[in-house]
């Protein structure tokens, strides 16, 4: 007979605890990585595989509040020209004579400001979907961005700027630790707080969760200019990172960041998933990328693997209830 431990008033299972998304994501991180090594003998070198992490780290801060707004059952698809206004803002103020501190605040402002109009739109015109109001957004602020910097870059940043998307805190890349601290703080914002839990039963069903009380439009207005702040977060880091700016920067973003937190078993209907599978599937597919580049695989053939990937992702929900009745759960 199965062994089942009491705690609180759940009961634990270890044959539901080892069903878990996440177990699979690291199954398929470690043959990611054994693929890797055993394509290229510069793979498995820890320098490497720690600079690696500087050139997808960038795009992982808009992944953290993406797992809210997907487990409300809401998309927002203009998160990566939130980052390209954000840039382009502060790159134009920076070139106008205003000081590198006070732009910087500026671009965080900026992208808590597009994302927080994200929001209101949303709640306010409820007969439109979020992806409707996203898709419009992302054209008008990417064309805000065309308007101030029209095809031009903008640079020539100070020195100590350089620091967020190259700089090291002893041998571990700034970026790196910045993100920790965010992860740990959204994570403990989803799984250990009652706004967390608000989101889940929000996830679960709209409707009831208004006739318990909860404010659900000051709840969806909170998560989406939360994923506009972390947007102007990627700004800051890609900036730095590539010394310059453009209007077409980050373009295309917003299709890894939802990769990732699908990948990492973030229910598309809303009110499931976990904050640790996102993170999984973030390495995962950095490492991916990494790995495969250095033996020139093409950009194409990467996004097919991811594409059969986000398929197996879909797909477990349903292997996970005839696997259930298999081991009689």
């Amino acid at each position: 007979m199965e062994k089942r431990v009491i705690i609180g008033r759940k009961e634990f299972s270890w044959k539901t605890f080892f069903l878990q998304w996440e177990w699979m994501l690291v199954l398929i991180f470690i043959l990611v990585n054994v693929i890797n090594a055993n394509l290229s003998p510069y793979y498995l070198n820890a320098d490497n595989l720690r600079d690696a992490t500087m050139t997808f780290l960038d795009k992982a801060f808009i992944v953290l509040p993406m797992v809210f707004v997907i487990i409300l059952g809401d998309i927002d698809i203009s998160v990566a020209s939130i980052v390209a206004l954000s840039s382009v803002v502060m790159a134009d103020l920076y070139t106008m004579g205003v000081p590198m501190g006070l732009a910087v605040v500026i671009c965080l402002a900026v992208g808590t400001l597009c994302g927080y109009i994200n929001g209101m739109l949303i709640t306010r015109f409820k007969e439109l979907s979020a992806v409707i109001v996203t898709l419009a957004t992302m054209i008008i602020y990417r064309g805000i961005a065309y308007i101030l910097l029209e095809d031009q870059a903008a640079g020539k940043f100070p020195e100590w700027f350089k620091f967020l998307g190259w700089g090291y805190v002893g041998t571990v890349p700034f970026i790196l630790i910045v993100f920790a601290v965010f992860a740990l703080n959204f994570g403990l914002l989803l799984h250990k707080t009652t706004f967390g839990r608000r989101v889940y039963a929000m996830g679960s069903n709209l409707t009831a969760s208004q006739f318990s009380g909860i404010q659900v439009d000051r709840i969806k207005i909170l998560v989406f200019t939360l994923a506009g702040l972390m947007s102007s977060v990627t700004a800051l880091f890609l900036t730095s990172r590539m010394g310059s700016t453009r209007p077409n920067i980050a373009t295309g973003y917003e299709l890894d960041v939802i990769a990732m937190v699908v990948l990492g078993g973030i229910s598309t209907s809303g009110g499931k998933g976990r904050m640790i599978g996102a993170i999984l599937a973030i390495f995962l597919i950095g490492f991916l990328r990494y790995g495969l580049g250095l033996v020139n695989v093409p950009a194409q053939m990467l996004l097919i693997i991811i594409g059969l990937l986000l398929i197996v992702a879909v797909m477990v929900p349903n292997l996970k209830g005839y696997l259930r009745k298999w081991v009689k759960i």
